[in-house]
């Protein structure tokens, strides 16, 4: 997957050209930087057609991972126990980012002789085929990419853990936490994310018995 900012981002923040050592070590610096965004957030940031995932529905309800989403092609209940898959019919898409597949029941618009002998056979598991992603990158997402590799990028040492040090007559502190060769993801950047609305929070999931 491309990374979420490039070298024209950084250098376009340095106000200069990367140096030899410093182009060398960007690309695996950026993608690093994407992975973790990625990983953190929940989001790709990248334009995918029909996309395929496996979800399952909370009360009728099938909640889109990704954003923002374009379209909704197909929502098929998958059968379990060698019941076979069905495709569901009347679903709606709320235009962000649910599925209502049905009030109460995962099984709506099945045929009338599998709802009622074969109900157990379709847990409410749904295939849904959709396009989600952004054309480009938010701004947002490549600031925090850049602050996350320039950090690491022009650290004064690449010893992990060092903050400050002295030689001779001349001394330095880095700017951060001493991460050494790898990128890090600090509070500010966590807060500028949340701010940004790119943090996907925790849903409760509700159980259902009969």
């Amino acid at each position: 997957m491309a990374a979420l900012a490039d070298i024209s981002d950084l250098e376009a923040r340095l106000g200069r050209p990367l140096t030899t050592v410093e182009a060398a070590r960007a690309a695996a610096l950026l993608a690093d930087a994407s992975a973790e965004l990625r990983l953190y957030t929940g989001l790709q940031f990248s334009r995918l057609d029909d996309d395929q995932a496996t979800l399952r529905a909370q009360l009728g309800e099938i909640r889109l991972p990704q954003r923002p989403v374009i379209s909704v092609k197909s929502v098929t209940a998958i059968g379990a126990g060698g019941a076979p898959d069905v495709a569901v019919v009347g679903w709606q898409w709320d235009g962000l980012d649910i599925i209502r597949v049905a009030s109460c029941s995962p099984s709506i618009n099945l045929p009338a002789a599998w709802y009622d002998e074969d109900i157990d056979s379709y847990p409410g598991t749904y295939r849904v085929v959709y396009s989600h992603g952004d054309a480009t990158v938010p701004d947002v997402i490549v600031t925090v990419t850049c602050r996350m590799v320039l950090r690491t990028l022009t650290a004064p040492t690449m010893a992990g853990g060092v903050v400050s040090e002295t030689v001779g007559p001349y001394s330095y502190r880095t700017d951060g936490t001493g991460v050494g060769t790898a990128v890090t993801m600090t509070d500010d950047d966590r807060k500028t994310l949340r701010l940004g609305g790119f943090r996907q929070t925790v849903r409760t999931s509700i159980a259902r018995y009969r």
